[in-house]
């Protein structure tokens, strides 16, 4: 059944992303860059996260209750997404099947995920999914929806539990009407740890052709998929997908942002798309030359990663997650973003 969704509609006219028609950030420079047409946004990825192992679930426990609680970690997204649109966040990342609970971790035994083993869709987490994108859908936002994660997608049964998944997620989004969304197929589909070669980068665009030939009433899904830290996407990528994603993570000189857009728009293949960072985990926000303003000076959008610090639980990766902007980095990136889009 289609529901009341598609007040906030995201397109794609060259290299801007539109939405409702009109470019972004409509008439915005800053340091005489252009940000018009840009998609700033943030890694937000356990928005719907649980863990259906018993065995791992209490890590994730709320100090104050004790216990973990997949429903109030939603609420709590829900609650603080006003006031990120406020500072200028127009996209974020979230993720079926989340991403890694402890920051960075070789084992993940963990179980987090939208899709059955069969591929089929969990009706909990499409419950949490449903109540971020409809606010999102409200506020004006632009959720990117990632499908599948290196650290998770070892639950999927085989190849074809991948393809159902792929399926059915699309045409849940598509069926519920929502035009303010992009999917990422992949979270860095180039890591040797997918189990499913289908995930992997020499074999990725067939997932994303199949995900952009799928449509309901002449409306699709734009669609790409992300690769490592300093790593380009692959010509049948760039063949494949209506926009392009990058990370940072590893990138310590900022200038090599900068070379990373420049490489990416030169792959062969290329003719004229977004090119988006939808994680980065470098800051540096005081300085005026880092790896957000270097993106943006080669008009390619950037997206904040905050793994976080000390026990990590005061980033957004690491749950319990204070959805907030709770600490001096999250402050400081929602200010810089706020001087450069100049929003409120």
């Amino acid at each position: 059944m289609t529901l009341a969704a598609g007040r906030t509609r995201i397109a794609i006219d060259g290299e801007r992303f539109l939405i409702n028609g009109r470019p972004t950030y409509e008439g915005r420079t800053w340091r005489d860059c252009r940000i018009e047409g840009l998609l700033m946004n943030a890694r937000f990825v356990q928005g719907i996260f649980d863990d259906l192992n018993p065995e791992t679930r209490e890590r994730w426990a709320y100090p104050d209750t004790g216990r973990w609680d997949p429903e109030r970690n939603t609420r709590e997204f829900l609650a603080a997404m006003p006031d990120w649109r406020r500072h200028g966040l127009l996209a974020f990342t979230i993720n079926l099947q989340g991403g890694s609970p402890e920051g960075y971790s070789k084992d993940q035994p963990w179980h987090n995920s939208a899709f059955a083993a069969d591929g089929s869709l969990r009706a909990s987490y499409l419950n949490r999914l449903a109540r971020i994108l409809d606010r999102a859908d409200e506020l004006g936002m632009v959720p990117i929806v990632g499908y599948f994660y290196f650290g998770q997608d070892q639950h999927l049964r085989d190849e074809a539990a991948v393809v159902k998944g792929a399926r059915e997620a699309t045409d849940w989004l598509l069926s519920r009407g929502y035009t303010n969304v992009l999917v990422e197929i992949g979270n860095e589909c180039d890591v040797e740890r997918y189990e499913h070669a289908i995930l992997r980068a020499p074999r990725i665009h067939e997932l994303i052709g199949l995900v952009g030939k799928m449509s309901r009433e002449g409306r699709r899904l734009l669609v790409g998929t992300s690769f490592r830290g300093n790593r380009i996407p692959t010509p049948s990528v760039v063949g494949a997908s209506d926009f392009l994603l990058l990370h940072g993570n590893g990138v310590t000189e900022p200038t090599r942002i900068a070379a990373m857009v420049d490489e990416t728009r030169a792959v062969v293949g290329y003719r004229p798309m977004p090119v988006v960072f939808n994680e980065d985990d470098h800051f540096d926000f005081e300085r005026s030359v880092n790896n957000m303003t270097q993106a943006i000076s080669r008009y390619a959008s950037w997206g904040y990663f905050d793994p976080g610090a000390n026990n990590y639980r005061d980033g957004y990766q690491c749950p319990p997650v204070n959805w907030g902007i709770s600490t001096p980095r999250k402050r400081a990136f929602f200010d810089l973003l706020h001087e450069i889009t100049a929003s409120g």
